[in-house]
């Protein structure tokens, strides 16, 4: 029984030929890659290419659409709150205020 789970596990080796990628086949693979990426964004990014280095960049917006699902929501700022009487209690606290009157 023992030999069987090992010859099962271990007997059988992949076969296949590992395929080699040409420089040219990965460049064209990663442009695609980064074009497919491209395609879903809204608001599109800024591509630069250095001439010295050859070396491209990206600049992004500040919050790419995955990331913004993920934040949290942003807090009140401190000249939004208004502390006045115009403000109305919410409904609990009227229902509060009625039962102690």
């Amino acid at each position: 029984m023992g030999d069987a789970m090992f010859k099962f596990l271990f007997g059988k080796k992949a076969e296949d030929a590992v395929v080699v990628e040409t420089q040219r086949e990965s460049f064209e693979r990663l442009i695609n890659e980064l074009n497919d990426a491209l395609d879903v964004l809204d608001q599109k990014p800024t591509v630069t290419v250095d001439p010295e280095t050859g070396h491209i960049g990206l600049i992004l917006p500040e919050h790419l659409p995955d990331e913004a699902l993920s934040l949290p929501a942003p807090a009140p700022q401190a000249d939004e709150v208004s502390e006045s009487e115009d403000v109305k209690p919410t409904d609990e606290e009227a229902v509060r205020e009625d039962k102690a009157a």
